[in-house]
């Protein structure tokens, strides 16, 4: 069971509790009294304590909520509260909070760290390179949050070792900075302490305090406002990675030049708006400083982060606790006729209640609701998600090779313990897995034979997983299979089988006549080749040109566009001479025969859809599109994500292809389904009943945050996955394939180039072999290189500029051309 507990006062949180409610019905939980919670000692995590509550307000899809008793009590998984100073109930939620053994999203270290504004200011100057008005603070004592001298632009701190005595040296450290080239646009000064938080406005008042110590002055200077207005800008987000593209919600207040402006003294705005007020017309120059306000406030999130992650966990208030949601402060002030961006401070909730209660105002005169509430649920149901992941037992069957290298890494960083099946007793994940057991599962025809003798190896080793599954495309009937043995969740493996081997899926899908569109509109006429006489046959009910492949192919290998019976004739006798069992060529379907399918050939645009399913409903899709391929062969060339398809189109794809799932019985799992689109509709080539290969599972968790490894993990343990229910892509991504016959000379000595840009963030690069993988026509890609940028034209011509550099461009690989598709 899942359950996120909110400690304290609901004022900041019930939207989120409303739609986390929604989203995940009886998951959120409200607790309003100490005498509802307590603290046991940890099962799991020495030193740490676990928080069980016995009573709570739970919520429920439609708005509903009860006032429950939970006998036994029920676990949090993961915690957040009003730990902020002022709050009435801020002691009782910081102690039950504090030392937890699950996420806990704040503690009141953490928030009085965060509302520092001398901390905060240094921070975001020196952290994030951001103005923060010209400050000279004075503090006692020495603070292990500040350096011991801080060398950064605007802000001026002056250690005194005993407040007697030291008017002189304040007088002397006052004067020089009033009369400083700093504050020469200033024509105000606020003077104040660490308790006095302001919005912004004309005083910027800030302070601190020496550990140990009430004594702590600062002065800040203010701009000049020429029109007489200050604006103040806040905005909220989510810090933690998550499966949502955040970007920050905006809100502003105004206020005179001689006055602060704060938090609930006047009613929020929107920021386009309110520079439209002071006149900033151009639509142009309003986004341009939108713009501006979103860098800036990431970099501001980024610095925070980055410096709350250095301390101890004592100074965070335990060792799974961290700043999920931050607000930052911004002043908006006319300087010299130019709008100026000053980075003020940091709040834990203040910024959170204001942008709810501007999303509140707007409904109620017929706007839309806003996404914040959503967005902040989905990243706290997906931090619960994460823990309930840690330390559960996952038998996975099939290591795979160097391309699903970051299960292992996952792995670790979920915290999982990996029980691992492999045919190759050598292989280098043994040493990565909680439990490695070598077993020879080759021969796939005798799966049923495998899966009595791994669940017979399982048991003898004493382990009880908790989920079973495989992302290697040769072993997931056997993985199911299993699943059946051990009474676990998973797809039933009839199903399996007829997603796995494609012309009975299309053949079954042909059968499956009811809906509107049926299933079958998706199906393509195909016959099953096991001879040349299946060859002649087909060849009578198949139009020409067809595709001719593997009947339990994967990669694309001996995939081939026939013209006529003679072509496919020719092409069958290779490709059954070459290709007769694992040895061959491992990892493309061999060990379950080379049985081939001759398959009409469907005109238009290829692409991939990625689903996430749960007991038959979609919980997520993921649509990418790939560019031309090679023809006669159909290697893949390049790809890129988000789609350019227009919204529609994307939605005829997800919606066929999770009806062609449904119907051949994949109902909880996440399948990657490659379909063609042309004026017609989707057409379907191929059902791969397992989470999609090559590059997909970055590239989605890249763009989209969505991890679909973490997916089909919570799937199988039975919980379903909490996804973005309207994904937002970050960015774009566009990539090309790379083939050791035509890039190889090429890039032995640019590998290491690569790794370095891949390093500093300007590629991604994903290694689908160690080295090249097979030769002439059954050649596999070998490396994915791809760029990333703010519109698909950009990452486009970042990756075509790249590929020319390195020659991976060239007349016979034309690079320019691939990438043209995608328009």
């Amino acid at each position: 069971d899942m359950t996120v507990c909110i400690l304290g006062s609901p004022t900041a949180f019930l939207p989120v509790l409303l739609e986390g409610g929604t989203r995940c019905p009886g998951a959120m939980v409200l607790c309003l009294s100490p005498a509802w919670a307590s603290r046991v000692p940890s099962e799991t995590t020495p030193g740490s304590w676990s928080l069980l509550l016995s009573r709570g307000v739970s919520f429920e899809a439609g708005g509903h909520s009860a006032l429950e008793t939970f006998a036994p009590p029920r676990r949090a998984n993961y915690v957040m509260g009003t730990f902020g100073p002022g709050c009435a109930e801020g002691d009782w939620v910081g102690e039950l909070a504090r030392d937890l053994d699950c996420p806990t999203g704040g503690s009141v270290p953490l928030v009085r760290r965060l509302e520092d504004p001398l901390v905060t200011r240094w921070v975001l100057a020196a952290r994030a390179n951001l103005p923060v008005p010209p400050t000279l603070a004075f503090i006692l004592g020495t603070r292990g949050d500040l350096p011991a001298e801080p060398e950064t632009p605007g802000v001026r701190l002056v250690r005194l070792e005993d407040p007697q005595g030291q008017e002189d040296l304040v007088r002397e450290e006052v004067g020089a900075f009033l009369g400083g080239t700093a504050m020469e646009p200033y024509s105000q000064v606020g003077r104040g302490g660490t308790h006095e938080r302001e919005w912004g406005g004309g005083h910027t008042l800030l302070g601190g305090e020496g550990q140990g110590h009430g004594y702590g002055r600062a002065w800040g200077g203010h701009p000049q406002g020429t029109a007489g207005d200050i604006w103040g800008v806040g905005g909220g987000s989510p810090t933690s990675p998550c499966p949502v593209g955040v970007s920050p919600q905006v809100t502003c207040g105004v206020g005179r030049a001689e006055a602060p402006v704060r938090h609930g003294a006047a009613l929020p705005q929107g920021l386009d708006s309110s520079l439209q007020q002071w006149g900033v017309v151009a639509p142009g120059q309003r986004q341009a400083l939108a713009t501006r306000l979103r860098v800036a406030a990431e970099a501001a999130m980024a610095a925070l982060v980055a410096a709350e992650a250095e301390l101890s966990p004592q100074q965070r208030g335990g060792a799974r606790a961290r700043t999920d949601i931050l607000g930052v402060d911004f002043l908006l002030a006319c300087v010299d006729d130019a709008l100026e961006l000053v980075a003020l401070s940091a709040n834990s909730q203040r910024c959170l209640e204001t942008c709810l209660l501007a999303e509140a105002m707007g409904q109620a005169v017929g706007q839309p609701p806003g996404d914040l509430p959503r967005l902040l649920a989905e990243a706290l149901l997906h931090r619960a998600q994460c823990h309930l992941v840690e330390g559960k037992d996952i038998l996975l069957i099939g290591a795979g090779g160097v391309s699903k290298s970051f299960v292992w890494e996952a792995a670790r960083d979920y915290g999982l313990k990996i029980h691992l099946v492999e045919s190759d007793p050598e292989h280098f994940a043994a040493e990565l897995v909680e439990t490695f057991l070598p077993y020879d599962s080759r021969e796939h025809r005798r799966d049923e034979e495998h899966a009595e003798r791994v669940t017979e190896l399982v048991r003898s080793r004493g382990l009880r997983p908790h989920a079973c599954l495989s992302y290697w495309d040769d072993c997931v009937v056997l993985a199911a299979l299993v699943c059946q043995r051990l009474g676990l969740r998973g797809s039933p493996p009839a199903a399996v089988r007829v997603a796995k081997q494609k012309s009975r899926t299309h053949q079954h899908l042909q059968r499956c006549r009811g809906g509107r569109p049926p299933p079958a509109a998706f199906a393509v006429p195909c016959r099953r080749l096991r001879s040349h006489g299946d060859v002649e046959r087909a060849a009578g009910a198949v139009p020409f040109p067809a595709v001719a492949k593997l009947e339990f192919g994967a990669g694309g290998v001996g995939v081939k566009l026939v013209e006529n019976a003679g072509q496919c004739h020719a092409h069958a006798a290779r490709l059954w001479r070459d290709l007769r069992d694992d040895a061959d060529h491992p990892g493309i379907g061999l060990g379950w025969g080379n049985a081939m399918l001759l398959m009409e050939y469907v005109p238009g645009t290829e692409h991939d859809v990625d689903l996430v399913v749960f007991d038959g409903r979609l919980a997520g899709a993921w649509v990418s599109d790939n560019g031309p391929t090679r023809l006669p062969a159909f290697l893949e060339t390049a790809a890129c994500l988000p789609s350019c398809l227009p919204a529609d189109r994307q939605a005829q794809l997800v919606r066929a292809a999770l009806q062609c799932c449904l119907a051949c019985g994949l109902r909880d799992g996440v399948f990657n389904v490659e379909l063609k689109l042309g004026p017609g509709g989707p057409r379907l080539l191929e059902i791969n009943p397992r989470m999609g290969g090559f590059y997909l599972r970055d590239w989605i968790r890249e763009v989209y945050g969505a991890d679909l490894l973490l997916a089909a993990v919570l799937v199988a343990l039975g919980s379903p996955p909490v996804l973005p229910a309207r994904p937002v892509a970050r960015g774009h991504l566009a990539g090309v394939m790379c083939l050791g016959s035509e890039h190889g000379p090429v890039l032995s000595g640019g590998l290491e180039a690569l790794r370095v840009l891949q390093n500093r963030g300007l590629v991604r690069l994903n290694r689908l072999f160690e080295e090249t993988a097979g030769d002439g026509e059954y050649e596999e890609p070998w490396l994915s290189v791809a760029c990333g940028g703010e519109t698909r034209r950009e990452a486009c011509l970042r990756l075509l500029g790249l590929c020319q550099a390195l020659g991976i461009d060239s007349p016979r690989y034309p690079v320019e051309h691939f990438l043209s598709h995608f328009k």
